[in-house]
């Protein structure tokens, strides 16, 4: 039987081998617990501790989704995190990567909130086919909040600067607290049994997550949904996001947003009708302007038919042609005229006489380039001569035996250039610069 052997592993394979097994057995966490070693290094991201009574496990939550976090984290402080065991394979820390964190409270409301909103999701009830239409002026106004918050009195300051004649009925109610889902509810049906309003309003102004609770309660997002009437829904600032609002079949950014696209704005009213003035005058008159046109039309027709008409059109027409065989006429004329100037200008171009003339012309020029080029020439050339003149005459043998030298040689007429050429009774012919002297040697001293 063989033996298995033993797989041996290096620490870096080790390592990421146990990252790669943390990462796709556990997948994502929720955790709860206490910050601890916060460092917010400068490149942006945060590392820290988390810890409870009996452990901690370290933890890293990278710049990109940090950003998100809606608030500073601090040492000791209670969070909810969600995130992905992984492992530091360098060092071999075992380790949390941070996704989400958000203070504990809210974090745990957070939890609770998205899974009503997927099981009610998957009901169907925020269905964007069940929202209903809007009316597009409604009788009278409904409003479903606090009396004493400041939403309703916005909502009643815009209502009665944009359209004062829209009635508004308020069903008070509590907007906070564990006691005021009921009390909504109970204002939602008394609006349903007493029927007198074709559009509600619902909402608070803003807070935390903690205190818009109420409208995310199960029952009166329900209510909501189901409610016989329209209804908007104005909760919190527009960052604020409740499932009553999914649930409305309109949902307002604010409680003044909602109060701005309930009513009818009376500039606008007024500027639509004095639009509608405006093209009905435009219709009016386009109406008179066509009678008008087909008046004219008829009235012309009229005239066409009318003998003093037509004559005195034959008459016009007549005068038309005759200044038309003028007018070509004129033009023919001018453009004979044309043709014999240019033909006379052309046969003056090639006259013989002037031919002759641009010929001597021509000669003459020609002359006096010969004259001026013979002249230099003749100058270049005596220049040169009196410079070679110059060179020869210094280069003469008879200038140097002006100078006082003379010239040596023996009876062959050889030159003498040293002692050793000439012997003892020698006879020598010496040219001077001028004359010639016949002499005999009769010492000759060799040189030293």
């Amino acid at each position: 039987m063989a033996i298995s052997q033993p797989v041996i592993y290096t620490v870096s394979r080790l390592n990421n081998v146990v990252r790669l097994l943390l990462e796709q057995e556990m997948g994502l966490v929720w955790l709860t617990a206490e910050i601890s070693n916060l460092v917010q290094h400068s490149s942006g991201h945060w590392y820290f501790t988390l810890k409870d009574q009996q452990a901690q496990i370290k933890a890293a939550m990278f710049k990109g989704q940090n950003r998100r976090v809606s608030f500073r984290p601090q040492n000791g402080q209670q969070v909810l995190v969600q995130g992905q065991l992984s492992l530091y394979e360098a060092r071999g820390d075992y380790q949390l990567i941070v996704e989400k964190m958000q203070p504990a409270g809210d974090g745990l409301l957070q939890m609770k909130l998205e899974a009503l909103k997927t099981r009610l999701i998957a009901e169907g009830l925020f269905d964007p086919q069940r929202k209903r239409p809007l009316p597009s002026q409604p009788r009278q106004l409904g409003i479903i909040t606090s009396p004493t918050g400041a939403a309703i009195h916005d909502m009643l300051t815009i209502l009665a600067r944009r359209d004062p004649a829209l009635p508004v009925i308020l069903y008070p109610s509590a907007v906070q607290g564990e006691g005021a889902v009921p009390v909504l509810l109970q204002a939602l049906e008394t609006a349903w049994r007493r029927n007198e309003c074709d559009l509600l309003i619902i909402g608070r102004g803003g807070g935390s997550l903690e205190d818009l609770w109420c409208f995310n309660d199960e029952r009166v997002v329900r209510a909501i949904a189901t409610s016989p009437i329209p209804i908007v829904s104005a909760v919190g600032h527009e960052t604020d996001v409740t499932l009553s609002d999914f649930a409305a079949d309109l949902r307002a950014p604010t409680p003044s947003a909602a109060a701005e696209l309930v009513s009818r704005d009376q500039q606008q009213q007024l500027h639509r009708l004095t639009q509608y003035q405006h093209r009905l005058q435009q219709a009016m008159q386009l109406q008179l302007q066509q009678q008008q046109l087909s008046w004219q039309q008829l009235y012309s027709r009229l005239n066409t038919q009318n003998p003093r008409y037509q004559l005195q059109q034959k008459i016009q027409k007549q005068d038309e042609l005759q200044y038309r065989l003028e007018h070509a006429l004129q033009q023919t004329l001018s453009r004979a005229h044309y043709r014999w100037t240019v033909q006379q200008q052309r046969l003056q171009q090639q006259s013989p006489q002037n031919r002759i003339q641009n010929l001597q012309h021509q000669q003459t020029y020609l002359y006096q380039r010969l004259l001026t080029a013979v002249g230099n020439q003749l100058q270049d050339k005596n220049q040169a001569l009196s410079r070679l003149s110059g060179q020869l005459q210094a280069l003469s043998p008879l200038q140097v035996l002006a100078r006082g030298y003379s010239v040596t040689t023996n009876t062959r007429g050889e030159l003498i250039h040293n002692s050793q050429q000439v012997s003892s009774g020698d006879t020598l012919n010496i040219q001077l610069h001028q004359g010639t002297l016949k002499v005999r040697a009769e010492e000759i001293k060799p040189e030293n």
